[in-house]
């Protein structure tokens, strides 16, 4: 799985993730609920937003333990 550079920052949107992962939003947040998600923060705004070698090691993580 390739993570497309849609933000040019560090930091993912939650939108980005889903569009990556090609899940809805409400699978996001169920997961998250379940602390099945890649690591969040929270910005003062009260938007998440998740670092880009976060989401990479999670992914990574995740295909190890598929294997």
């Amino acid at each position: 799985m390739t993570i497309r550079r849609a933000s040019s920052g560090r930091h993912l949107t939650i939108p980005e993730v889903c569009d990556d992962l090609g899940i809805s939003r409400s699978t996001f947040y169920d997961w998250r609920a379940k602390r099945k998600a890649p690591p969040c923060f929270k910005l003062p705004n009260g938007d998440l937003r998740i670092r880009r070698a976060d989401y990479e090691s999670w992914l990574v993580r995740l295909e190890e333990k598929a294997a």
